[in-house]
């Protein structure tokens, strides 16, 4: 499969009165064609302003500084914000599931008017072909009696209904790239393994390409191909879902997977990373991770951020000074 996406040195900074936050800092990431990507990190990471950042989502105070977005051979972060080409991506080539979808559906207009809106602008339907796909979108998702239910308003659904609503329509133009931001995080568990599975199945079908942003790292453990680990605005480990889970190199994703119950432990304790996220206002040169590194050397606090480097020819990547591989005791229990 082919290269779809690539990010380049992603910079989203935020203008605030107690300085400038770096939310996004040096991000780059790729995404090929059909596959499922999970990007994980703790809330405040720049994980959900990376994705926005992505289809120029952002609205002030933000502004994206600097990188590049290259899609389909284009720096689509070259397009004005609010013209027609990217208006043709957003939605068209790479659509969004948002985290809360109360708040991502339109109160006052109905399933019709909000499925159809973008079905007639991206693929130039008519109205009533548009609600014959509305009506087929809505059965695909699970929607019981989706010919009388598409003129219901979105508080007449329960939340997992209106999660169901919200992948239906992020489907509805056949986009290239799906990204779900927190997909499941306001649902039940029973709820979330429906809609992760719906999601990938449609996915499948839909022959797109799914990026899954999350902290949960039991979902990119199950769906994902490959995991980009996110920390105060930056990438800070990145490899295969199975190299990561097995051999974790970076001392944040250790913690991460460390702090994870286990259900084939009896009785161990969880291990919760110690201390709190970094002010991203307030920045050291040094690691952002090092107040709570337990594995920090006398390099890490007097040497300036490190790059990310390949530990182990294969694309596995962390943004680490230690070797973890050569520490005892540190893979993830």
């Amino acid at each position: 499969m082919g290269r779809l996406l690539e990010v380049r040195d992603l910079r989203t900074y935020f203008k605030t009165d107690d300085g400038l936050v770096k939310a996004v800092d040096g991000v780059s990431f790729y995404i090929d064609e059909q596959e499922i990507v999970g990007v994980v990190g703790e809330s405040g990471c720049g994980k959900s302003v990376t994705q926005l950042s992505v289809m120029q989502l952002i609205a002030n105070p933000g502004k994206i500084v600097g990188g590049e977005v290259i899609f389909e051979g284009e720096d689509i972060l070259k397009y004005k914000q609010h013209g027609e080409e990217m208006r043709a991506i957003r939605g068209g080539k790479i659509a969004m599931i948002f985290q809360e979808p109360m708040t991502s559906l339109n109160p006052v207009l109905t399933l019709n008017q909000q499925l159809s809106e973008s079905l007639m602008l991206h693929l130039k339907m008519n109205k009533e072909d548009a609600r014959k796909r509305a009506i087929e979108l809505l059965g695909l998702v699970g929607i019981p009696s989706p010919e009388t239910r598409i003129d219901d308003y979105p508080h007449q659904f329960s939340g997992g209904m209106r999660q169901r609503v919200m992948i239906a329509m992020g489907l509805s133009c056949n986009p290239k790239i799906l990204i779900a931001d927190e997909p499941t995080t306001a649902l039940d568990v029973t709820t979330q393994a429906q809609l992760l599975e719906l999601m990938t199945e449609m996915v499948e079908r839909f022959k797109s390409s799914l990026v899954i942003v999350t902290h949960n790292l039991g979902v990119v453990a199950r769906y994902a191909k490959r995991i980009y680990i996110m920390y105060a605005g930056k990438i800070v480990e990145e490899g295969t879902c199975k190299e990561i889970f097995k051999r974790p190199r970076h001392p944040y994703t250790i913690g991460l997977l460390n702090s994870v119950p286990r259900l084939d432990v009896e009785g161990e304790r969880l291990v919760p990373i110690e201390g709190l996220p970094p002010n991203l206002t307030n920045m050291p040169d040094q690691c952002a991770f090092l107040p709570r590194c337990p594995y920090k050397t006398e390099k890490c606090r007097t040497s300036p951020m490190p790059e990310l480097r390949d530990v182990t020819g294969e694309g596995h990547k962390i943004r680490c000074y230690v070797d973890i591989a050569e520490v005892d005791n540190v893979t993830a229990k």
